[in-house]
C-alpha cells in the first residue's frame, strides 16, 4: 500500500549540531551514510546533546552550530558565518571558545552517537495533528527527522500505527519500522530562522505522551531520492 513520498532527506555530520538538505543519500544499516558520525566531546568523555545520560550531557550552544560535509568531511559553520573544517587543527580551540568549556570535535568508534537509533521517520500527518493541538503550523525541522514522508490530506498519528511493519522507500531501501521516537527539550530550541517556542514539547506531550514519529532499522540497504514512493507492508 503506497502510503505518500519522501519530502525531506537530512542528514545531521555532528551530533547536536544543525545539519544538511539532502536529495538522495546512501542508506546502510547504520542509517545513513555519516549521520552523526561526529560529536561534541567534553573533557569528561560525556558527548554534547539536548539532554543528559550516561553517555551524553547537555551542552549549551550547539544549535547555534551547523554542520555539512565536504567529502567524508564535516565543515562546521559558526554563528559569525565563519567555517572551520573538521581536519583542521583549530576546531577544536573554535569548539571551545564557542561552548565555554574544553571540547574536542571526534569521530565516532566502536560506539554510536546514537541516542536511540539509525534512522528516524516522520509523516505531514503528525506535523498537522500536532499543528491542530497548537493552533497552527509546525516546522519539521524542530523534529530532526532523517526522512519525512509527505501523506496528503491525513491528519493524526500515522506512523504510529507502522510499529512493527515494513516501508520500502524506492526501489532499494526497505525500513522496520521500531517503536515511537522519544522527544526532549531540544524541539523547543531556537535554530536558524525559527525562535525558541516553549509550546512544542508541551504539544507533544499532549498529543502524544512525549513522543513523536517512529524511529525504524534497515532491512534492506540502497539509495533514497528525494520524491520516492513511499510503501507499507504487513
Amino acid at each position: 500500500m503506497m502510503v505518500g513520498t519522501l519530502a525531506a532527506l537530512r542528514r545531521f555530520p555532528v551530533k547536536s549540531l544543525l545539519g544538511e538538505s539532502l536529495t538522495e543519500a546512501v542508506v546502510q544499516e547504520r542509517g545513513i551514510t555519516g549521520d552523526r558520525r561526529w560529536a561534541v566531546r567534553g573533557a569528561d568523555g560525556r558527548f554534547g546533546s539536548g539532554k543528559s545520560t550516561r553517555r551524553f550531557r547537555q551542552m549549551d550552544g550547539l544549535f547555534q552550530l551547523a554542520a555539512r560535509y565536504d567529502g567524508a568531511v564535516p565543515v562546521l559553520r559558526f554563528p559569525s558565518g565563519k567555517h572551520v573544517r573538521g581536519d583542521d587543527p583549530g576546531v577544536h580551540a573554535a569548539l571551545s571558545s564557542h561552548v565555554g568549556e574544553p571540547v574536542t570535535l571526534t569521530a565516532e568508534e566502536d560506539v554510536s552517537h546514537f541516542d536511540e537509533g539509525p534512522l528516524h521517520v516522520l509523516t505531514t500527518a503528525s506535523l498537522r495533528h500536532l499543528g491542530a493541538v497548537l493552533g497552527g503550523p509546525v516546522d519539521p525541522r524542530r523534529f530532526r527527522a532523517n526522512l519525512v514522508i509527505d501523506v496528503p490530506a491525513v491528519s493524526g498519528r500515522l506512523e504510529r500505527g507502522w510499529l512493527g511493519q515494513v516501508l520500502q522507500l524506492g526501489d532499494e531501501v526497505v525500513l522496520r519500522v521500531t517503536r515511537p521516537m522519544p522527544r526532549c527539550v531540544m524541539v523547543n530550541n531556537a535554530q536558524e530562522d525559527l525562535p525558541y517556542d516553549g509550546r512544542i514539547l508541551r504539544a507533544v506531550a499532549t498529543a502524544d505522551e512525549l513522543t513523536f514519529g517512529v524511529l525504524a532499522h534497515v532491512e534492506r540497504e540502497g539509495t533514497v531520492r528525494f520524491g520516492d514512493p513511499v510503501v507499507r507492508r504487513g
